[in-house]
């Protein structure tokens, strides 16, 4: 009990401001209805299957973009953090794509491959990669100079330096990078859904928009959010699970 209270204590006192603010009128209910009306709307979203469809397709989305990517940045990122010369030469194009906003691509994209699944998912793949090819080019990219030097002391092959030193090294910041990456492909898919989507969290805020229904608005955002924070939860635990096994192998 003590241990949650000063993490349910700031939301509990917003959702008492929120609940106290629409009982007096402090704003009009156009602007931001009661909660008990949002909490009503979100039961009726999810016992109609509504919300569950919406659900399910935003999460697949997530999870195909976000193993997409995993699987792109995580070898461009070993190879480039372990290959300085090559990173030289991709540098440049690298940056250009890093800084240009996925979204921006999109119109192209619809052009290239329609409104189905497939441009949703190349953006979640383009907002997600450069966080996690970053993370893990910078972890293989700083390794310990002393313990590359004790492993070639010990006349440890490459592929052994690589595999006992870098990679166990780089795991902290590879796992960061997973985390943050996430997260964008979260904020990436939701705007592109509320652009060219028939399902989705995305499409269900945006349609509660165009309905002038912003009790359906907010109770998208606040299954957004509550997604997100589950995500990023088991994420941790994932984490944690890998860095825990990583350390008693070396102890080991």
């Amino acid at each position: 009990m003590t241990t949650a209270l000063p993490i349910l204590a700031l939301p509990l006192l917003l959702l008492l401001l929120w609940e106290l603010g629409a009982r007096w009128h402090w704003w009009g209910s156009y602007i931001l209805p009661a909660p008990e009306r949002v909490l009503s709307t979100w039961w009726h979203l999810a016992v109609s299957g509504q919300l569950a469809r919406h659900v399910g397709a935003s999460l697949l989305r997530v999870l195909i973009g976000f193993l997409i990517a995993a699987g792109l940045a995580l070898p461009a990122g070993i190879f480039l953090g372990l290959h300085h010369k090559a990173y030289v030469y991709s540098h440049s194009v690298l940056e250009f794509l890093r800084n240009v906003p996925p979204l921006a691509l999109l119109p192209i994209l619809i052009l290239w491959f329609g409104i189905d699944e497939t441009s949703k998912i190349i953006i979640v793949v383009l907002a997600t990669f450069f966080p996690i090819f970053l993370n893990t080019l910078a972890g293989m990219a700083q390794p310990d100079p002393q313990l590359i030097e004790m492993g070639r002391v010990y006349g440890l092959s490459p592929w052994a330096v690589f595999w006992h030193i870098r990679l166990p090294q780089a795991l902290p910041s590879i796992y960061t990078g997973l985390r943050i990456g996430l997260g964008y492909s979260w904020r990436s898919l939701i705007g592109a859904e509320m652009i060219a989507a028939a399902a989705g969290l995305g499409y269900l805020i945006l349609d509660g928009e165009e309905m002038a229904r912003p009790d359906v608005v907010l109770a998208g955002i606040l299954t957004l959010g509550v997604l997100g924070i589950l995500a990023d939860a088991l994420m941790a635990w994932a984490g944690r699970c890998l860095l825990w096994t990583e350390r008693r192998n070396r102890r080991a």
